[in-house]
């Protein structure tokens, strides 16, 4: 079982031995949304199934049934499981998430297994780029649909918060806020995606990249746990809620502070997108 990374060697290993297993190709590119689709046709790991973030990982900003708000709603757990079951994929499978953009998008997959309940699921340390490097088997164009089954949803295993959380906790010692955008972002210097520059008051910065060495991999835990040691400045690392600008790039973080031995963390998967929406809610800067 595998639940937070599998090596390229261990995932082909797999794929010999194993026919519980599903592998996602989750690959995105958020400024030219069917990028992903294209890098998928062109190749893709054998066998691998699509799952992409605005069609499969995310409901329309006007669904009654969204889980959370801003750029890309989570989907409600029961739709969620739906599709799940649509193409395959039942609670006994391994699953395998990868992308090209230094697991950027296919974190988003990872936690949402989490969510509904499904905790053997793991990302491919490297993504496509280690995958191809190894001699991993590849194709091209759309893989074989397998039988609908039945997913059946479990107790959650990862947090999810609300904005109204966040706002009732603000400046409390119970949460503590890390963005995971860019620090031009965070700071407000630059905001190319949403209509507010800034970040949520009292929150730290760790941009998602800070996360991988120069090979596209994970650090390793004694590393990863030294800089979120820093981070917090003796902060309670259970006390954590992680965002970004749309909860999708904020699961690195998550992925790498459980690597580090601090256990899973919460998501506040609105993120800025959510909480820059209301006028209300305070902004700062710098």
């Amino acid at each position: 079982m595998y639940t937070t990374l599998i090596s390229t060697q261990q995932l082909g290993d797999l794929q010999s031995r194993s026919q519980a297993l599903m592998v996602f190709d989750c690959s995105f590119e958020l400024m030219q949304g069917d990028a992903g689709d294209q890098q998928y046709q062109q190749s893709h790991i054998s066998g691998a199934v699509r799952a992409d973030l605005e069609r499969h990982l995310s409901a329309s900003r006007s669904a009654s049934d969204a889980a959370s708000g801003g750029r890309h709603p989570l989907p409600s757990r029961d739709a969620f499981a739906a599709w799940l079951g649509s193409i395959g994929f039942d609670n006994t499978m391994q699953a395998v998430v990868y992308d090209r953009q230094g697991a950027n998008y296919c974190g988003r997959l990872w936690w949402m297994l989490k969510w509904v309940g499904h905790e053997n699921v793991a990302v491919l340390d490297g993504g496509m780029q280690a995958w191809l490097a190894t001699g991993g088997v590849v194709e091209s164009g759309s893989a074989s649909p397998r039988a609908a089954c039945n997913f059946s949803l479990t107790e959650a295993r990862a947090t999810l918060i609300d904005a109204k959380t966040v706002v009732a906790n603000l400046g409390r010692p119970i949460q503590n806020l890390v963005d995971a955008r860019g620090l031009p972002r965070f700071k407000g210097e630059v905001e190319p995606l949403d209509p507010v520059a800034g970040h949520i008051p009292g929150a730290l910065n760790r941009p998602f990249g800070m996360n991988f060495d120069a090979a596209g991999k994970f650090k390793a835990p004694a590393e990863l746990k030294a800089e979120f040691e820093a981070l917090l400045a003796r902060r309670e690392p259970a006390t954590v809620v992680h965002h970004c600008g749309s909860g999708v790039s904020a699961v690195p973080n998550i992925i790498a502070m459980e690597l580090a031995g601090f256990g899973r963390t919460a998501l506040y998967a609105g993120s800025w997108s959510e909480w820059c929406s209301d006028p209300n809610r305070p902004v700062a800067q710098g």
